[in-house]
């Protein structure tokens, strides 16, 4: 699909942005300005909750994705959990709801260091991705989620505002920490994305990746960061479901069955906190094969046939969600 038969990611994530910040009080978020830019506090001072998550998880995928929350079965001692849907969840998941943007500023213990996900990447554009993607934006507003315990210094507010080529008043910067309430609920909600990011590590055609949908079960927020990592994460990798729906044949829609589903990487079997900790909190040590859901269907539409693969492990669920680190 060419660049000019796409929607802007940022237009359609607008309106949430508007509703975000203007319902903030009844969604229990803080909001101020840093640097000019509108900085929304999903709960680092402010508690947040559920439904912030949610709607950020909205925003996060750039308007092009919508998430519920409710049963989901595979875990019985934790039914409720995140469903999230795409009907272009390319350029919903890569294009705007991946954490590609690394962002940083100072040194030491003042230093900032966070991973910019949402619609602005694609106006900021920093990611070899969105040449792969052939995609870019040009509105003139931006929104970025970012997954940390403090507010950016000024400095980085109008390092990127600048790259996105923007008034630094027509930037909103949402926060959520992992641990909190709507920082739970967004990170589980990016089930798809990671199926799809593991989709493109592959090599498969993403252009042939025409609709999908996943499900994760929602983790006990709270505790310190390592705790909600370690849930965050296993609620995809042992709890998370997902179905793509892709054109081409069947043979190449069953491989990407077999190797997508968490359970082909060799460090699949162990709670997430434990691999961490294995490898001395080297994120890059960790196989990358492990980052997809549990459970995967490739569903190939030219033929109507539909490949399995994965399972769900419910008891290392549920031992993640009750273990505090």
């Amino acid at each position: 699909m060419n660049q000019d038969q796409r929607p802007s990611l940022a237009a359609l994530s607008a309106p949430l942005v508007e509703r975000l910040v203007g319902e903030a009080q009844a969604l229990r978020l803080g909001i101020e300005r840093v640097g000019g830019a509108c900085v929304v506090d999903a709960g680092i001072r402010h508690p947040g909750g559920l439904e912030a998550g949610r709607r950020i998880a909205e925003l996060c995928m750039g308007g092009l994705g919508r998430a519920t929350l409710g049963p989901v079965p595979g875990v019985p001692a934790w039914p409720f959990g995140v469903t999230v849907h795409s009907s272009q969840p390319v350029l919903a998941c890569l294009g705007s709801q991946y954490a590609g943007w690394s962002l940083s500023h100072g040194s030491g213990k003042d230093a900032f260091f966070g991973l910019g996900s949402g619609p602005g990447r694609a106006l900021a554009r920093q990611e070899t991705l969105f040449d792969e993607l052939n995609y870019r934006d040009t509105a003139d507003s931006a929104a970025f989620v970012l997954e940390v315990a403090t507010p950016p210094p000024a400095e980085l507010v109008a390092h990127i505002a600048q790259t996105c080529g923007i008034a630094p008043d027509r930037l909103t910067l949402v926060l959520t920490p992992t641990q909190s309430l709507a920082g739970t609920v967004q990170v589980v909600a990016r089930v798809l994305e990671v199926a799809l990011h593991k989709v493109h590590t592959l090599g498969f055609p993403l252009d042939r990746v025409v609709d999908g949908i996943g499900m994760a079960p929602l983790p006990p927020p709270g505790g310190g960061f390592m705790t909600a990592m370690g849930r965050t994460n296993d609620a995809i990798l042992y709890g998370g479901t997902v179905q793509l729906h892709v054109t081409g044949p069947d043979a190449e829609a069953e491989d990407l069955a077999r190797r997508l589903p968490s359970s082909a990487s060799r460090d699949h079997g162990r709670p997430f906190g434990d691999i961490f900790a294995a490898v001395k909190g080297d994120f890059y040590a960790i196989d990358g094969m492990l980052f997809s859901p549990a459970r995967v269907t490739v569903t190939a539409l030219d033929s109507g046939r539909s490949f399995h693969a994965g399972h769900l492990v419910p008891d290392l669920v549920e031992r993640s969600f009750s273990d505090v680190r």
